[in-house]
């Protein structure tokens, strides 16, 4: 338990209908005190005027109190539901600072204290911090997936796995000199660590949540005048990108944040692709031959035996009210028509890059434990001895991933995503 006591605005910024200061620690209850008076029972609302130092009233707020370990953070908390103005707000914020029993929280402390007191694990509090960005249907599913602790009752359920085999082993190594019973009591052991080994790998297959966190990038590429501009302004709905009918008017890269089907995109308008002695518009064309091969998904509006090598290439023939073409996907960007089929391709496409229903996605340290683990179990030895060092290798591995071991390095960088009262 922390020792000392904190507090936050844990709504949205004021103004608002309501607001929320959140107080956690061992003074909580007589941080309230201090504003409030006598404090309600555990878990019942009750009205309280608040009140600073010199007796003056400050709002007549709701009060919640919660006793450890029955709280958000295992820890003794309040919550004053106050009205949201911004001078109500900084008054009450104010005054439970002058009471000298607390202090303004950081970003992301309550969560941290919440991890810190076994409330919830390190991947849950990774779920709550992409929750609170989630911006899309799709990454809003998948944030909750973690945050919920679907994804951290998967990683109990091994590690039960683990610890019963390591059990198993520990204990046949006390009865190493009768080597053919230990031998035989090895194959079960073995099948069950290569079947825990191919169900990790079956998850390191999967599409990682950086596709959906960041979005699908999708890159329109194409020679001069192919009217790139007009189908990124198109697809994005405004005004995005500098139309002209002069060659070259596009010379730097520019990205448009998107949401197609609850999916996260950035829309990405390129310079036109050509040979030029201008030294600007060269700079734009490696710039826009760059994106073009680190898409996701890559548009193109050209010639199909110019286009590049691309797994996700979608050939699309613009200009569809002025001319036909026998390949592409015919579309106006003028009158609209064919936007609605290549939407549906791009979908189709992104499809592919994203978890399916209902499948939960790792991140980038998750997926790098969980590769730990596979790569620490991924031929189980023959020999005992050697057996039981790869499962203690694979559950120290397993508890890098939930948080147990060796994360006070990320801890920082993961709590700046959370607001000041999470």
């Amino acid at each position: 338990m922390a020792a000392d006591t904190i507090y936050a605005l844990a709504s949205g910024r004021p103004p608002a209908a309501i607001a929320i200061i959140r107080i956690s620690g061992p003074a909580a209850h007589d941080s309230a005190r201090a504003l409030a008076g006598e404090l309600p029972p555990p878990r019942l609302a009750a009205l309280r005027w608040l009140r600073d130092a010199a007796g003056q009233k400050l709002d007549e707020a709701l009060l919640l109190r919660f006793d450890a370990p029955a709280s958000a953070t295992r820890e003794d908390c309040v919550e004053l539901h106050c009205h949201g103005g911004r001078a109500v707000v900084d008054a009450v914020l104010a005054a439970l600072g002058a009471t000298g029993l607390a202090r303004l929280a950081e970003p992301g402390e309550f969560t941290r204290r919440a991890l810190a007191n076994g409330r919830v694990d390190l991947i849950a509090a990774e779920g709550l911090a992409d929750l609170l960005e989630a911006e899309t249907e799709t990454q809003r599913r998948q944030a909750l997936a973690l945050a919920d602790g679907t994804l951290g009752a998967a990683i109990r359920g091994w590690r039960e796995r683990l610890v019963n085999l390591s059990a198993q082993a520990e204990a046949a190594i006390d009865y190493v000199d009768e080597e053919e019973e230990t031998r035989t009591d090895l194959e079960p052991l073995r099948c069950e660590a290569e079947g825990l080994v191919r169900e990790w790998r079956s998850w390191l297959d999967r599409p990682s949540a950086e596709k959906l966190r960041e979005g699908i990038r999708l890159v329109v590429a194409g020679p001069p005048n192919a009217g790139k501009s007009s189908l990124v302004n198109a697809l994005a709905g405004s005004e995005r990108a500098i139309v002209t009918a002069i060659a070259g008017t596009t010379r730097d890269v520019i990205e448009v944040p998107l949401a197609l089907g609850g999916v996260a995109f950035t829309l990405v308008d390129t310079a036109g692709q050509r040979d030029t002695y201008d030294p600007v518009e060269r700079i734009g064309v490696a710039r826009a031959e760059a994106e073009a091969a680190g898409a996701d998904i890559l548009l193109w509006l050209g010639d199909a035996s110019d286009a590049p090598i691309h797994d996700q290439l979608i050939l699309v023939a613009p200009k569809a009210d002025l001319e036909q073409s026998a390949v592409g996907l015919p579309v106006s960007s003028l009158t609209g028509a064919g936007l609605t089929d290549l939407m549906a391709e791009v979908r189709t496409r992104a499809s592919t890059l994203l978890p399916h229903e209902g499948q939960i996605a790792l991140n980038r340290r998750q997926r790098d434990c969980l590769a730990d683990a596979e790569d620490a179990l991924a031929s189980p030895s023959s020999d005992l001895l050697l057996l039981a060092e790869q499962l203690r290798a694979t559950l120290r591995a397993l508890d890098h991933l939930t948080g147990q071991v060796g994360i006070e390095d990320m801890l920082d960088a993961l709590f700046t995503r959370f607001c000041l009262g999470k």
